[in-house]
């Protein structure tokens, strides 16, 4: 049976509006699942269900006077541990951050969200300081994967993905430095943007620089462009933010389709080891763009994998992070981090700048490409998801996160956006995500190309298991 916390935050608008249902109903049915789902997939580290219940009946009373605040009015959202939060602690998933200190601020898609009217249930786990593409950590312990609890979500914003993917608030907010929310969407049947660098500001600026990203996480493509819609509003603390955009990400901008568009497909970005089931997923998803009028064809972008020059800009950023710390809060770190951040600490300013002119040659590369292709499609993940609590598959040829996540990285060092959409399942019963790339500032071209695609292949209604128990 269908309730209320099985909706979409577009069913949901329309149901407040057209008077079918309260957002004191939606936001209760929402905690009622957190409370029941969430001790088997610890997907929140912090929920506040007397604020969420009270904002809820603030905006109640708002639709019954016909005067909602936003185009998010009562829809129940979570928020990655990474963003600031007035009046809740952002602990990062790090033991080194004291709770006792007062928490007075909201970044800026926080900021956003409340001035739309959303009500936030709580927040959502992260590895130490979203270091990695699983979503483990010290403080909060291990996060399950919607679809099966003992494999991993991804990360680092693993517990967005499975609160959206079990219906525990059909909104989150997540961050992405090297595929961080494309990765778990991919594993958890879910839809995330990665924009544009600068289209949703973000403050504190990140340690990552630039290659750090905040991305709507939904379960369907309106839902994405809607929370894109609500992220974008100006905020004048982030310095890199891009000017507002000209137009609406959802509604109509999204039936513009795929008709006519040079679509390239690449199964391995010429370098990536892909299993079978993903290779054979992204086969047919590419016949279903064929058969909505695109011209479809083979092509590698051209760049050979960046992994060491990302390492280094990555591993800068994580020592970055912890430099302030003295030995004692060290010791607390998770140790795969330490291990980075010992090694970031090695690299030198020429290290660091000679990566980044190997980041700037693939954006040009990207560049020319887009000449060529208003899209690129590629899995989002060459395997599907593994056992939860390691970095690695078991037995993999590499101890490092980024050896199975290749097809994430390059576009955070590039700056374009990059969509991940579900395009199929397992023999097993795992999700398989697709990836679609456009040029910089052409969100709106991969949100509508996304949308073309859920249309010809809805998937929305395949739910979890854990939700028929």
């Amino acid at each position: 049976m269908t309730t209320p916390a099985d909706l979409t935050a577009t069913e949901l608008v329309a149901a407040y509006r057209d008077g079918e249902l309260s957002p004191v109903e939606a936001t209760r049915d929402v905690l009622e699942r957190i409370e029941r789902l969430d001790p088997e997939v610890n997907a929140f580290c912090l929920v506040d269900a007397e604020r969420a219940l009270a904002s809820a009946s603030e905006s109640e009373q708002r639709w019954q006077a016909g005067e909602p605040t936003g185009i998010v009015d009562g829809v129940p959202t979570s928020i990655k541990d990474i963003f600031l939060t007035a009046g809740w602690p952002t602990l990062r998933g790090s033991k080194t951050i004291s709770q006792d200190q007062e928490w007075q601020t909201d970044g800026p898609p926080v900021a956003r969200l409340r001035e739309q009217g959303a009500v936030l249930v709580g927040k959502t786990t992260t590895p130490e300081l979203a270091w990695k593409g699983v979503t483990d950590s010290p403080l909060t312990g291990v996060t399950g994967n919607a679809w099966d609890p003992r494999r991993t979500p991804g990360g680092s914003s693993g517990g967005s993905a499975t609160a959206v993917a079990l219906g525990m608030g059909p909104l989150s907010i997540g961050t992405d430095g090297g595929g961080s929310v494309r990765i778990p969407a991919s594993f958890t049947g879910t839809v995330a943007l990665k924009p544009t660098y600068g289209r949703i500001p973000h403050w504190p600026s990140s340690p990552y620089g630039t290659l750090a990203h905040a991305g709507p996480m939904a379960r369907t493509v309106a839902d994405t462009a809607l929370l894109l819609d609500v992220m974008s509003g100006f905020d004048s603390r982030d310095w890199s933010a891009l000017a507002p955009p000209s137009g609406a990400f959802s509604g109509a901008a999204l039936q513009s389709g795929v008709l006519g568009l040079r679509i390239a497909v690449s199964p391995t970005l010429g370098y990536v080891d892909v299993d079978p089931d993903v290779l054979a997923a992204l086969e047919a998803a590419a016949e279903v763009f064929a058969d909505l009028g695109a011209e479809v064809e083979l092509a590698d972008p051209g760049f050979t994998d960046p992994v060491d020059d990302f390492d280094v800009l990555w591993y800068s950023g994580a020592a970055k992070t912890v430099d302030h710390l003295d030995a004692q809060p060290r010791s607390l770190l998770d140790p795969g981090l330490a291990k980075i951040v010992a090694q970031g600490e090695r690299y030198s300013a020429l290290d660091y700048l000679t990566a980044t002119a190997t980041r700037m040659a693939i954006g040009t590369t990207m560049g020319h490409f887009h000449e060529r292709y208003d899209l690129l499609l590629t899995p989002t993940m060459p395997i599907t998801a593994f056992e939860a609590g390691v970095e690695v598959p078991p037995g993999w040829h590499s101890p490092d996160w980024t050896s199975w996540a290749q097809f994430g990285y390059p576009f955070n060092m590039t700056q374009q956006p990059a969509a991940s959409v579900p395009c199929g399942m397992t023999i097993s019963g795992l999700p398989i995500g697709l990836q679609v790339v456009g040029p910089r500032h052409s969100d709106s071209r991969v949100l509508a190309a996304c949308a073309a695609y859920e249309h010809a292949r809805p998937w929305a209604d395949r739910r979890p298991p854990l939700l028929s128990r």
